[in-house]
């Protein structure tokens, strides 16, 4: 296992490129693994359930997979050793970074403050547009990484003086340990938690994390099964359960749509999509439609057009819907917040950067009424 301790200045901009070597020869995910370095201890998964013949079958997300001996499930970097399940990545963090945590993108949740990015590699999906694939489609030992326990996590967010910590880039629900440890710390100590997510998660893994962060922000690839099927080796129907959980549970959520062309942009799915959404969950959870830019396995196609993106805000919109929003085309209008009373805008924004706040205390400005979502 490639791994090592960085210095402070080497450690503030790690973001891997070792896996990008290795995408010709990919280790195949079901493989014996490789041993840890030496001395360090492993921590144990904390929702599996034992078989016979030390077999285990994960329940952290609806795959369930159950796994022998000396190997390993979908995710790649969880492995049964002698019929105990164990992480191989907690505390070893593969990308560090401050963001705005508008990069989340979360438009609702302590506008203009930045968040410490954090990711451990492995996905328990597989999307074929993965913009980040480098680290969440490869192994932990085919990754650079370092160790940061969740202690340091915290501190270095307070460091950095970032309000919260985001477990991003890949998926932190196959790196849950790791990302329920350090929200637990940082609420202790004041930092909270926000969590960038697909969403394929059991329902007492996320009831647990729930106590412990703040936002989810819940990347729906598309509304329809064929798309999760065939594009993502997944499933919708977890996802809108997840969706409605976090509904349930009062936890603030934002939704994200990455429009990939001739895929998921048909306007009778974003439609319904869209009066889901209003009537499963809220008219006020804001949905952000982003472009596509190639990358992984579908760099042949192009990058979503502009008036697709706002073809697809304009139904979310028509469906009564509160906040849509447009995203990965910095200077659109529709990044901006307006007040469903009076119409104005409430926050002016420019790519990840905010040029104008009229809020007063969660509400407009201009008219006083309530803006939802997380202010201070």
């Amino acid at each position: 296992m490639q791994e090592n301790s960085l210095c402070r200045r080497e450690f503030a901009g790690v973001l891997l490129a070792g896996a990008c070597a290795l995408a010709s020869t990919a280790i195949p995910k079901h493989c014996r693994a490789l041993q840890p370095p030496a001395g360090e201890e492993l921590v144990e998964v904390m929702f599996y359930q034992s078989l016979d013949g030390d077999r285990v079958e994960c329940q952290v997300c609806p795959r369930k997979c159950r796994i022998a001996d000396q190997e390993r499930g979908f995710c790649g970097n969880k492995e049964n050793r002698g019929g105990r399940y164990y992480t191989l990545v907690h505390s070893r963090a593969c990308a560090v970074q401050v963001d705005p945590i508008e990069k989340k993108p979360f438009f609702h949740f302590l506008p203009g403050s930045f968040s410490l990015s954090i990711a451990a590699a492995g996905c328990n999906i597989e999307c074929q547009f993965c913009q980040n694939w480098q680290i969440a489609q490869f192994r932990p030992e085919q990754v650079r990484s370092a160790f940061l326990p969740p202690e340091e996590v915290v501190r270095r967010a307070k460091e950095t003086s970032c309000q919260s910590i985001a477990y991003t880039y890949s998926e932190p629900v196959s790196f849950y340990e790791y990302m329920f440890d350090t929200a637990v710390v940082g609420q202790k100590e004041g930092v909270r938690s926000v969590v960038v997510t697909n969403g394929y998660i059991n329902e007492e893994p996320l009831r647990r994390l729930c106590d412990h962060v703040a936002a989810v922000k819940v990347d729906l690839k598309a509304f329809t099964e064929r798309f999760y099927k065939e594009i993502c080796r997944g499933e919708l129907k977890p996802v809108k359960e997840t969706l409605i959980r976090l509904k349930r549970w009062k936890t603030w959520t934002e939704i994200v749509v990455l429009i990939v062309p001739g895929q998921n942009d048909k306007p009778a799915e974003i439609r319904e999509m869209a009066k889901w959404i209003r009537e499963e969950l809220s008219p006020d959870v804001p949905l952000h439609f982003t472009r596509f830019h190639p990358a992984y396995k579908m760099q042949d196609l192009p990058p979503t057009p502009v008036a697709t993106l706002e073809r697809c805000a304009a139904i979310g919109k028509e469906e009564g819907l509160n906040f849509v929003y447009i995203g990965n085309v910095p200077g659109h209008r529709d990044e901006n917040t307006l007040c469903p009373a009076c119409n104005q805008v409430v926050i002016s924004r420019k790519g990840f950067g905010i040029l104008n706040k009229n809020l007063r205390e969660a509400r407009c400005g201009f008219c006083g009424f309530q803006i939802p979502g997380i202010w201070a």
